[in-house]
């Protein structure tokens, strides 16, 4: 279900050996893991976009130590429980490793596609989960996927393109994200960042898709755990607060702490045909704001 990434074309990609192409000759090599980058020079805003190794890192870490595990278990089994009939394609925008797609891919035979913007993330989910399709993209840009050929859009706390969701997805088809919770480690917030505020987001999530989407369902996921001074820092490191030197100081002092993770998950449904083009013709007239993928 892939397309040509090039400006102006977006014909499908046939697979030939070891690359994949258009019918006007435009051509993409598959690396040696088996992922591939169909990144635009004009899509990326540095050679270094996307996460950084010592984020993915940090964040395979965590989930290794079962740290977020529940919360992508509960979010899977919305996914699973989304889908309807046989041979359904998934797309996960911002994959990161491919944790989420993965555990999909085991639970429910699909067709899986994993975007991301970083090339040290996309290499890593390749490696890890051979059968699925893995693609570097930049998700905030055109979807380098075919019109109306998408069953399932997944985002967990990942990019999220109204306009281009809308897009490619089937009519009966349906965008479930994640984003973080209000209370979302609010505790390490407060240590870090010296007070205890709580962000809610769900509200401005569902009205950025609203002239594309309604709401099907809406649920809170939690889980906590005791952290050591380690794996807070990891958790700083996969949510982009472990490099800021006006928190460096508080950062040092960590130490044990037990800390809420809770994401909001919120299942939505395309509007009409005469909706969907409406967004479609906003998201290509203007660009989509720039979102980091990990927690804020």
């Amino acid at each position: 279900m892939l397309s040509c990434s090039v400006r102006g074309c977006g014909l499908a990609l046939e697979r030939c050996e070891r690359t994949l192409a258009c019918e006007r000759g435009h051509s993409y090599d598959v690396a040696r893991s088996g992922y591939i980058n169909l990144l635009q020079p004009q899509d990326r805003r540095s050679l270094a976009s996307g996460d950084s190794n010592v984020a993915v890192a940090a964040r395979a870490r965590l989930l290794g130590a079962g740290i977020g595990g529940a919360i992508v278990n509960a979010f899977v089994d919305r996914a699973v429980r989304a889908l309807v009939g046989d041979q359904v394609i998934v797309v996960d925008l911002g994959c990161g490793t491919g944790d989420v797609l993965g555990e999909l891919a085991r639970r429910r035979p699909v067709s899986a596609i994993g975007l991301d913007l970083s090339t040290a993330a996309v290499d890593g989910a390749a490696r890890r989960f051979t059968g699925l399709t893995w693609v570097v993209a930049n998700a905030d840009r055109r979807l380098p996927v075919l019109d109306h050929s998408v069953d399932l859009i997944v985002s967990f706390n990942g990019r999220r393109n109204p306009g281009e969701c809308a897009r490619v997805l089937t009519r009966g088809g349906a965008l479930l994200t994640a984003i973080p919770a209000a209370d979302d480690l609010v505790e390490l917030r407060e240590q870090v960042m010296g007070g205890r505020l709580l962000r809610a987001r769900a509200e401005g999530l569902i009205d950025e898709h609203k002239d594309a989407f309604t709401v099907a369902e809406q649920v809170t996921f939690r889980e906590r755990h005791a952290l050591t001074a380690d794996q807070l820092r990891d958790v700083l490191h996969a949510t982009y607060r472990g490099a800021r030197a006006s928190t460096a100081p508080r950062i040092e002092q960590l130490s044990e702490l037990e800390v809420t993770f809770a994401s909001d998950v919120v299942l939505f449904r395309p509007r009409s045909s005469q909706g969907r083009r409406h967004a479609t013709r906003q998201a290509r007239g203007s660009r989509v704001p720039h979102r980091r993928s990990g927690r804020a």
